[in-house]
């Protein structure tokens, strides 16, 4: 592997390797062609999961009745992009990212950290730590390095498969693993960690296994769980390869998480999506989204309903989804409706410290049910005061 890791940086013309400082300079600031390098013995691949055997009473979300015999619990859910890359592709992210770690800690110990955390890019031990530091009792992973997709894939045209470049790092296998993570006080359940297919994928992106990761979380009160999906879609500009292709590749893998909510997803049962679906400013990339994933976005939902959903972010425009690349979107349940009912940034300089090359996004969802329905039973008892 090493060896062959050398030839991907061969310098034809001058026929001598490249320097380090040559890579990071090739791979830009979202490149991953730049962790080849460091997965050779700088970072490890190991993954991060653990489970509590109760669920602390502090946990649990307050149900509350309301009009026409309904009840409502609400659930407070942060996606992040950590930017939790290895050197060389990013230099002194420890700090940063303990920093996040003792942030999420701190609101905890006041009462305001949020119920349900995703990370994405999440790669170095440091960098999955965060969730440790954040004290969560419950954490899954998604995907590892070597995880092979295990269920249906998309249709992926042979022509785009056939124009695959070891250069571009679309011939070299997975060299990092998802990154993905889902972590709760309350307890989770997987449904599936499942990378996309070996070549759903485009330039320099196709050096992670990236994927989607599917969980439920037990919310103590409601009459079924809520399914949790996280993912990492293909990048834009930092693939190093066509936009056309790296538009191609992310429809696939849009339409490859499309099938696994369809595989592992109790139609009755409500929805959140979250992660970095890479599409912002490209109207192509949203369209085949919304086509084959037809839920809520909240950012949109926040903007056309003011009075229901408190907005702590600025919207820049009149289409803010389009500005950013990491979105939360949601699915009614046969017997349960999703209301967000606040979208906040965090970690934007202004509502906490900014320590990463992206926001956090914070939404509140107010989550309603017939009160006629019983509760669902978790699958761990409350903890013993």
């Amino acid at each position: 592997m090493v060896a062959s890791v050398r030839q991907l940086f061969y310098h034809r013309q001058m026929a001598k390797p490249f320097k380090r400082t040559d890579i990071a300079a090739i791979c830009g600031r979202a490149g991953l062609a730049a962790i080849v390098l460091a997965t050779t013995g700088c970072t490890s691949s190991r993954m991060l999961d653990r489970h509590a055997d109760c669920v602390a009473p502090t946990a649990l979300p307050t149900v509350r009745p309301m009009p026409q015999d309904e009840k409502a619990v609400r659930l407070s859910v942060l996606i992040y992009n950590v930017e939790g890359l290895p050197w060389p592709a990013r230099k002194n992210r420890e700090p940063s990212l303990r920093r996040i770690g003792e942030t999420l800690q701190t609101m905890r110990a006041k009462g305001t950290g949020p119920d349900v955390v995703m990370l994405q890019e999440a790669f170095t031990p440091a960098a999955r730590h965060i969730l440790v530091q954040a004290g969560y009792a419950n954490i899954v992973s998604g995907p590892g390095r070597r995880t092979r997709r295990s269920i249906a894939a998309a249709d992926i045209d042979t022509s785009f498969k056939k124009a695959r470049k070891r250069k571009k790092g679309e011939r070299f296998g997975r060299l990092l693993n998802s990154g993905l993570y889902i972590a709760s006080d309350l307890p989770l359940t997987v449904l599936a960690a499942e990378p996309f297919s070996r070549r759903a994928c485009a330039g320099f992106d196709c050096l992670a296994n990236k994927g989607a990761l599917v969980a439920e979380v037990h919310v103590g009160g409601m009459p079924q769980p809520l399914v949790l999906l996280t993912t990492h879609l293909n990048s834009q500009r930092a693939a190093r390869v066509s936009l056309g292709r790296a538009r191609e590749a992310h429809g696939y893998q849009i339409d490859e998480n499309a099938l696994l909510l369809d595989e592992v997803r109790e139609p009755s049962s409500p929805l959140i999506l979250g992660g970095d679906f890479n599409m912002r400013g490209d109207i192509s990339r949203f369209e085949a989204f919304a086509n084959a994933q037809p839920y809520r976005i909240v950012h949109e939902f926040c903007i056309s309903q003011p009075d229901v959903c408190a907005a702590k972010l600025s919207f820049d425009g009149d289409e803010p989804w389009l500005d950013t690349q990491d979105l939360q979107a949601y699915d009614h349940g046969r017997a349960i409706a999703m209301v967000p009912v606040e979208i906040a940034a965090m970690f934007d300089g202004l509502r906490g410290e900014r320590l990463s090359d992206h926001d956090g996004l914070l939404v509140t969802y107010e989550m309603r049910w017939p009160s006629a329905l019983g509760n669902s039973t978790p699958p761990v008892p409350v903890c013993s005061i």
